[in-house]
Order: structure tokens, then sequence, then C-alpha cells
């Protein structure tokens, strides 16, 4: 931690005492890259209480608005490797085994209810909590549920309970809840929803499906973000090429199982071992060996190191920014008709993925942070200056950590200003404005068509 001297002029011109503020970053980066301790943070093990920085303000500002952006938590691999046994975890939800959360077993109970809840489409035939001895392919795990009953808790506490952002009486319109059309992602909103409002009245909960992993709605239609999309992957492809380690543990893996290298790689065994690395259990064996450590960490690493070449490369930026354009300008425009008096949604929940919430981190510029780890959480809120009233600020927070000044539009403000918080309209300047500068664009529409500078 480092101190940060500020000057900030008060509002009669004169100059008040020097403050510090306290900015939750280290001076310096870890010397090498530890694969295994970034694995460990990637699992999100629920263990210690989290500490955070959400609902932080000066005691005259007023909450009025808060936008969750989840990742759904823990889950069952994707894929399967080849050859190999399926590791077996268990995805009953089960209060005496570890991971738990004192409301686990009412959570079960709740949703065993929910007969009145309106769902979207294909998500009322969606199971509401994964019951499957031996998990699905995808499914979220007991350590996947207690991950978001966790967050649902903590965002309850500061919320609901000091700041009062709900009444007591609340309504269906004061929320906007949306997820995508997977079992993960609706039982992460659905967990989050029962520790933040426990024992929901159903009849209040209208779930709307997104079928878009993006969320871009009606606003799909994009070639270039397609094209730098694709020029990314090339270049995801090329960095795996050049690595020869690599390479090595994945002839070796293959020989292993028994299986060709090309057919090895195709079956994206990182998602799997990670599987086994998060709940404890030993890499699969054959007969001719086993996976072990080493090929964990040799994977693991060339991943870390793919994501750090990404944020160098600015493919992936450029992406980004078309990618998350109509999910921050549909953010925007609910925060400024809130601001405005004129919106009931004040709490938003958006049910999502990685690949969600990965370019949303990068098309607001927060570089320093980690890839989206199970049950990661993005939270915008916003607040009225109770001095001066039609004055509105945001502050972005990731996984409890406020990121509002790592963001590319509210980078210099702090040096300036004596609030720990960002002006809503640089935000919107950003999104309606200043994302398509770098396309020599003025709208969306037109940077969805031309190429970069």
């Amino acid at each position: 931690v480092h101190l940060i001297p500020v000057n900030p002029v008060r509002e009669d011109g004169l100059n008040p005492k020097s403050r510090k503020r306290i900015m939750p970053d280290l001076l310096t980066e870890p010397p090498a890259i530890d694969p295994i301790y970034e694995a460990h943070v990637y699992c999100n093990i629920p263990s210690i209480a989290e500490r955070s920085m959400e609902g932080h303000a000066p005691h005259y500002f007023k909450l009025v608005s808060v936008q969750v952006l989840i990742r759904h938590g823990d889950r069952y691999p994707l894929y399967a490797i080849p050859k190999t046994k399926r590791p077996d975890i268990d995805c009953m939800l089960v209060p005496s085994r570890k991971p738990s959360h004192p409301q686990l077993e009412a959570f079960v109970k709740h949703m065993s209810k929910g007969s009145a809840v309106q769902m979207d489409g294909s998500l009322s035939s969606l199971p509401r909590f994964p019951s499957h001895s031996l998990c699905e392919m995808g499914e979220l795990t007991q350590t996947g549920v207690v991950q978001h009953l966790r967050n649902g808790q903590l965002l309850r506490e500061i919320y609901i309970n000091k700041h009062k952002l709900l009444p007591g009486d609340w309504t269906a319109k004061q929320l906007y809840l949306e997820t995508t059309g997977k079992s993960r992602t609706l039982q992460s909103a659905l967990a989050l929803l029962y520790t933040f409002l426990p024992d929901f009245d159903w009849k209040k909960i209208n779930m709307r499906h997104q079928w878009s992993t993006i969320f871009c709605s009606g606003s799909c239609d994009c070639p270039m973000r397609n094209h730098y999309l694709e020029e990314e992957q090339r270049r995801q492809y090329s960095l795996r090429v050049k690595n020869n380690d690599l390479e090595k543990i994945y002839v070796d893996m293959a020989k292993i199982v028994g299986i060709p290298t090309r057919q090895l790689r195709a079956s994206n065994p990182i998602d799997s071992l990670l599987c086994y690395f998060c709940h404890n259990v030993s890499f699969p064996c054959t007969k001719t060996g086993c996976i072990g450590m080493e090929h964990f960490k040799v994977i693991k690493r060339h991943q870390l190191e793919d994501e750090r070449e990404r944020q160098e490369k600015k493919l992936y930026f450029l992406y980004a920014l078309l990618a998350t354009h109509p999910l921050l300008n549909q953010t925007v425009n609910r925060l400024q008709r809130i601001a405005e008096g004129k919106e009931e949604e004040v709490f938003v929940l958006y049910s999502a993925h990685d690949v969600t919430l990965s370019p949303v981190l990068s098309a607001l510029g927060i570089t320093e942070a980690r890839f989206p780890r199970f049950a990661a959480r993005l939270v915008f809120e916003l607040w009225q200056d109770g001095k001066r009233p039609k004055e509105h600020f945001i502050r972005i927070l990731y996984n409890g950590a406020d990121v509002t000044f790592q963001t590319s539009f509210c980078k210099d403000h702090y040096k300036r200003s004596s609030k720990p918080m960002c002006p809503l309209e640089k935000f919107v300047n950003f999104v309606k404005r200043d994302m398509f500068l770098i396309f020599n664009s003025t709208s969306y529409y037109d940077a969805c068509r031309r190429r970069a500078l």
C-alpha cells in the first residue's frame, strides 16, 4: 500500500490540509508469474470472510443505484480429457459437506417453492439448483452456489442493512435481473439473490433471458467486432505455437492418454485440469502414467502469459470496446434515468460468464485486473451528492476492490478531486463518445464498420 498526497481546492477557494488517499494497489509486481498461486485465486475457494470496499463514501452522499455483473460460480468442466475418467465431483447440495453456508439448506427449500416466478422463455425449464450426484458438464457445483450465497450476503450487509438501498416492501419494478440461458448462470443469480433478499417473494422475481454472452441484446450486428476477435484468436494461436515447453507438455500428455497431440489440445485440457485442482482431486492416470502438477503448471503459465500479451497487443481491447458497448450503453442510460428520478430499477443483476466480464474490464481500461475468477463481481455504484443533489457520481468495484481510478476515463480525476469517486458525466461521455475515437467514428454503428486507426 502506498499513500498519495492529494491537494484538492475547497469550494471556498482556500487550500485545505493535504489529504492522504489510500490506493490499494501494490507498488511492485510479483517478480514472476506463479501459476499455482494464480490458480488458487481463480478457484476462489470460500474460506475467510472477505473484506470489501463496496458502499464506501463520504457521509453526506446517498447511494441511489447498484448494478452488479457477476461471473457464475465454480462449475464442472465444459470439456473432458479423452480416455480419462471424469473428475468424481458430487453436485448434490449437502449442507454438512464443505464448503458450506448457513443459508444453504434454506436456499434449497426456497428454490423448490418457486412456481410463481416469471422467467423468460427457456429459463423456466432450467433447474434452480444443481442436483446430480455426478456433476453434468458445465454444471454449477456446491462450491459455486456457496460462492454466490456469500456474495449476496456481503452485498446485503452493505447495500440493504447499511445503505437501505431497497425498502422492506420493495417491488418487482425496483429490480432488473438478466441471465444467459445456462443453468450455471441462472443458479448463480438465484443464490446471490437469496442471501441478498432472503426468502424473497417469487411473484416479485422477473428473470430475463439474454441469448448473447456479451449481452448485446438487439445491437449484435458488428462486423469489425468479429474481425478483431478473429485477429485476437490468430495472436493466441501464434503465441501457443512459439511455446516449445507447452508443445512438449502436450506431446507428453497425449502419450499418457493415448491420443494424437492435436486431439488433446482441442479438448482444452486446462479447463478440466482446473476442476481437478480447485476440488483437490488427483489428476487423471492411465496405464501409461499420470498427468501431474508439472503438466498443469506449464499450461497454466502459458495461459497467464497469453493474458499478459493480450493486454499489450490491443487487438483484444479493440474487440472489447465493440463487444461491450451495447451493455455499457444500457448501463449508462439506466444510470442517467435514475439520476433524473425517472427510473425505479435501483438494483440490477446481470449473471454472466468470463467472456462477458473480461471484455468489460478491458474496455473500461482496467488493465491491472486479473482474469475473472469463479463468482467474480463487477459493481457500478451511483451516488448523489447530498450537498448538491443534482450532482451524481459513480464508483466501480471489482471483487470488492475500488478500481474507479484505474478506468481510462477517470484516471486523472482523483488527482484533482476531494471525492473518492468519478462524476457520472465522465462515464457517460466515455460510453457515448470516447469509446469510438480509436475507430475515428462517432457512433457504435459506424465503428462496427470501420477499422481502427
